[in-house]
This record gives C-alpha cells, structure tokens and sequence, in this order.
C-alpha cells in the first residue's frame, strides 16, 4: 500500500513539473486519492469528506489571515511610497558604488521580506532598486540574485511563515521562532558574501537595457509620487511587526495588524484612512488569493497523509530511507536540496508539506527537527527556484533568465541549507 501512494505522490509531481495541473488543484487530489487509496470511508471520523475536504481545508486557516495580513501591510508599504523611500535613499547613499548600492538594497530586501513575501516582495524592493543597482555597473543577474538574497535573509523573521510552520508542523510559534533565530545568521552571512563575491566576480557593467518605473510615459504619478518620499517615522513600518513579535512575543497577527495602523497613521490624513485602507485591503485580497489556496490544498494533503491508514502504509517506507546518524542526517538532506527546486517533492509549498507530516506522524523525526528540514529546503526555494514567483519577476525584470539567477544563487543557498541541517542534527538528532 506505501508503494501505491509513493506511486501516487510521484504522478502528482509529474504533473505539476510539467504544468498539466496548478499545484494547489494537483495537492488536492494527491490528498483524496491518498484517503482513497487507504479505504478511508467517504464520511464519519478520518474520511475523505468530513477529515480530508472539511478539516484540511481549513487546517492552517490562521497562515491564511496572516498572509493576508502580510499582502494588506505590503500595500500599504506601496502606496504610501514607504518601501520606494527606503530604496531611494539607500540609493542615493551609495551614489556610484555598485557594491554599497547593492548591500544597501540588500538591506532593504530584507527588511521588506519580513514582512510579505514572493512577488509583492521582489517588487517592492525591486522596483526601484533594480534599475538602481544595474544603472551603477552592477551585472543584471546580480542584481536579480540580491533581491532574493535579500528576501531570503528576511524570511526566518516573516511573521507569515512563522505561522505556517506553526501550524503545519504543530509546534508553538516560540520553537519556530527560536530556529528561524539560528537560521537567520546563515542566510545573512551568504546573502551579503554574494553581494561581496558577485559585483566583484565581473567587475562594473555599465548597461541599461531597463526602462525606469518612475519614467514611463503612459504612466500617471500617484498621489504618492507628487507628494514626495514617506516621513522619516514612517519607515520603521516593516520593524513594527517583528520588534512586538521579537521583543514583546505579541501574538502573530495582532502584530501585524499593529504595523498596518501604524503605517496607516503615519502616512495617512484622518479624513483619507477609510478610504485607504478598504483600497489597500481590497487589493491585499488579490495579493493573498494565489497563496491561500496553495495553503487550502497544503491543509488538504497534510489531512490525508496523517489518517492513521496512511501512516502506517507509509511509515516503514519512510522510516527505511530517513537516516538516524547526525552526520548522515547532514550529509544525505544536503544531497537532496536539488529536490525542492522546480516544484519538486521536498517543496514545502507542495509535495514537501505531505512528507513532512508523514515524518511526524510515523515519529521517524522530533517535529522541531522537520522544522529545521523544512525551513533550510525553503531558503532555497524563495531564492534559486525558476518557477518561483519571486524568481521570475526579479529575473524578468532584471533582462535575464530565471535559470540564469538559478545557476548564480545556487551555491550560496545550498550552504545555508546547509547550516540549517547541522543545527538541526547537532541540536535535535
């Protein structure tokens, strides 16, 4: 029976590899027939309606408020011109150093990944710090690379995340955060090394294939960009969030929803905030619909992997090929990194997200060690995936290819990853 759902799980991958099927529609029906396969019956306690469908889909309902959450602060960061503030003038302290531009964008990336994540990041970062980076000499796929560099560096403090893996791994938010803690001086420490090593790597290329977003001819100026840059107290928006989180472990969302009032108040006359904030909120709806239903079918395939049924098929399978020895552990996850790329199975945003719950549910692992598996595969995924969201924006928007930030980035976020393991082995192994 372990074979038939190894089976099952390998279709799955086909098929979202090869686009037949988006990846939330793919999970979904990885997750029923799963529950099929193993004569879960249609209703009553672990079946396929009542267990799978109804309880999975609302398994990581608080991920889905806090992204949302996540997408509305993120707008607001645009429209109030704060992100474009912070840009402008790490920009304008570089001056035409490629290499103090590009750690200066660097920054703001990942101030700005801390907050929301994938495309509406990249752009918000990227926008302006793209055509910056590139105007001074730095090479365009380098300039791609320190966006997502930058994002990737954030993440370990993306509140958003921190409850996705909360909730998908049954953990408290204070061992998420205490990993993502250890985690982040890895993705810090390789997100500026390639800052140092690749505007260096080629030298200065002083080409401008790039139209700037403030001087497109079609466009007209917000009411923002007439106004000018955010005030000066405005930009400790992003902070907000993560310093109530941090510091004073305020509860995930009520953090966010701090940082949306405080950016509100700060940029936004009296008269003007009901009306900006339906408008931004409206607009995080768009933002958030493509990630909540990933997160939808995500709640899905975890139901149905966990059914009791499944778990044992699965279990000697699992249990057979998941190595014991620290060393080991380190050495066999560091191997497998290139299986979380292009939607692969250790994707946690996919396939990923199932075998992680089987490896709690058979007790092969602790669930803080699957967190540590799970969080260092993700690293690379929001940085060097081509079919990733952020990936392809930076790239396209930089004039190069996604594989092309691929083959750069690589190296750098396979060693965090490779961090991560070995504080996971090292710790909880």
């Amino acid at each position: 029976m372990g074979i038939v759902i190894l089976l099952i799980m390998l279709a799955g991958v086909v098929l979202m590899l090869t686009r037949k099927l988006p990846t939330a529609f793919a999970l979904v029906l990885l997750g029923v027939a799963v529950a099929l396969v193993v004569g879960a019956p249609l209703t009553g306690e672990a079946s396929v309606f009542d267990t799978v469908l109804q309880e999975g889909s609302a398994r990581l309902a608080a991920t889905m408020i806090a992204i949302l959450l996540g997408s509305w602060l993120g707008k607001l960061l645009d429209e109030t011109g704060i992100a474009g503030t912070l840009v402008r003038k790490i920009v304008e302290f570089g001056g035409d150093r490629p290499t103090v531009v590009a750690l200066g964008v660097l920054g703001i990336s990942a101030l700005v990944g801390t907050v929301t994540g994938s495309a509406p990041a990249a752009m918000l970062a990227g926008i302006i710090g793209i055509p910056a980076m590139i105007a001074v000499g730095v090479p365009k796929v380098t300039a791609a690379g320190t966006i997502l560099m930058g994002i990737a560096a954030g993440m370990p403090f993306e509140l958003p995340v921190w409850q996705f893996f909360s909730t998908a791994l049954d953990l408290p938010v204070d061992t998420v955060r205490g990993f993502m803690m250890r985690l982040f001086p890895f993705a810090a420490f390789f997100a500026v090394l390639f800052v140092l090593v690749e505007t260096r790597r080629r030298g200065v290329e002083h080409t401008w294939s790039l139209r700037s977003f403030d001087a497109r001819p079609d466009r007209r100026p917000s009411r923002r960009e007439r106004l000018g840059d955010a005030p000066w107290y405005a930009l400790f928006t992003p902070a907000v969030p993560l310093v109530l989180a941090l510091v004073f472990e305020v509860a995930i969302i009520p953090s966010l929803l701090a940082g949306v009032l405080f950016a509100l108040v700060t940029t936004t006359r009296p008269r003007d905030m009901n009306t900006r904030l339906l408008r931004t909120l409206y607009a995080g709806f768009e933002v958030a619909a493509a990630p909540i239903a990933l997160f939808v079918a995500i709640g899905v395939l975890l139901a149905a992997v966990q059914l009791p049924d499944a778990v044992t098929a699965l279990e000697p399978l699992v249990e057979a090929v998941s190595p014991r020895n620290p060393v080991l552990f380190v050495l066999v996850f560091t191997a497998l990194v290139p299986l979380c790329l292009y939607r692969g199975p250790l994707n946690v945003y996919g396939l990923g997200a199932g075998i992680a719950g089987v490896l709690i549910a058979a007790g092969i692992y602790p669930a803080v060690a699957v967190l540590g598996l799970t969080a260092s595969y993700n690293q690379v995924f929001g940085v060097a995936d081509p079919t990733s969201t952020q990936t392809v924006w930076s790239a396209q928007y930089s004039g190069v290819s996604p594989q092309q930030v691929m083959v750069r980035t690589l190296p750098y976020v396979w060693c965090v990853a490779l961090g991560g393991f070995a504080v996971t082995a090292a710790l909880h192994l």
